[in-house]
């Protein structure tokens, strides 16, 4: 029942879901691009939608009650973005204790404009042998899908620009179109 009401949500808001959920048991989504709140909105309705439950990393200092709780039954892991080795750690445990976890990830890193996106899903991803996929959400298409598998190497550079020239090349667009650079 949730699950089709997601959908319906989805699709009154405008978007299509373009792809099933990821059928390995533990992945990496990357979320491209990240100018908004509401792209966290947009990928919850689209991925519960399909039929998948992707957790997300969101600030510790969200979880308040009564927003905590609700947070959490929706799939979010606190973390403390102060301490990048401590958060990336502490992900690699969740990832390593579930049987099943699909994490979703903003390589920017935040809502604003940046030039250079962060490597820790690289190191989550090495670290726990899991997959990752060029998740996106275009708001000028109003299309969201968790995009194609992407093979890592052992070089962390090259992987990110690569992966920068993929989505560079799917020409998406922010809710915020100035906070997102792809190169």
């Amino acid at each position: 029942m949730w699950r089709k009401f997601c959908g319906f949500l989805l699709r009154s808001m405008g978007w299509t879901a373009v792809d099933p959920p990821v059928p390995e048991d533990k992945c990496v989504i990357l979320g491209v691009p990240h100018t908004s709140g509401w792209d966290f909105v947009v990928s919850y309705l689209y991925y519960t939608s399909v039929g998948g439950k992707a957790h997300v990393m969101i600030a510790k200092e969200f979880f308040w009650w009564p927003l905590g709780p609700i947070l959490k039954g929706l799939g979010a892991i606190p973390v403390d973005r102060k301490n990048a080795t401590a958060l990336v750690l502490s992900v690699i445990h969740a990832m390593n204790s579930q049987k099943v976890l699909h994490l979703a990830i903003a390589p920017e890193g935040t809502r604003k404009a940046v030039k250079r996106w962060k490597t820790g899903f690289h190191t989550i991803a090495r670290e726990t042998g899991c997959s990752v996929y060029l998740g996106y959400f275009d708001w000028k298409t109003r299309r969201v899908g968790r995009g194609e598998k992407f093979e890592l190497t052992d070089d962390a550079k090259a992987d990110m620009k690569r992966i920068q020239e993929i989505y560079e090349e799917m020409h998406l667009v922010g809710k915020h179109p100035e906070g997102y650079v792809t190169h």
